[in-house]
Parts: structure tokens; sequence; C-alpha cells
């Protein structure tokens, strides 16, 4: 499917990057992190007024998304 892309701007980068057609996109390795509020803002210009932050890092899950048959 053709698009139009306007300007572009990649501060960083730890995976991939799509410009164009994709079938198919899966992941091939994660991670879990947990960050407060404000903390995964990305960008030129951030203004994050949060206040009071709690971040809950219980994790009660035995197993999280599976990985098998995606590598």
């Amino acid at each position: 499917m053709p698009s139009i892309v306007g300007a572009v701007n990649i501060n960083s980068n730890s995976g991939s990057v799509n410009f164009g057609d994709a079938l198919n996109v899966t992941q091939k390795s994660f991670t879990k992190s947990f960050n407060g509020s404000g903390a995964g803002n990305i960008g030129n210009l951030i203004n994050a007024n949060s206040g009071i932050s709690f971040t809950n890092t219980a994790d009660t899950h035995l197993n999280d998304q599976v990985q098998a048959a995606n590598a």
C-alpha cells in the first residue's frame, strides 16, 4: 500500500524501522521494565507534569507472551 511519508526524526533506535509495506512484523526479543509516570516520553520538547507518581512493580503472571517460533 503506497504512502507519503513526511518529515522523519529518529532520536534513537534499538529495534527496527520500517518504511513502506510490511506483511508481518514480529518481535525478536522482549524485556520487561517498570517506569514511573512520564518516563517513557521521547521527543524534542517534553513537558511532563505528573505530580506524585507510584509504580506498581508486582508481577503476578507466571508466564508472559510466548516467544517460541518467533525467531
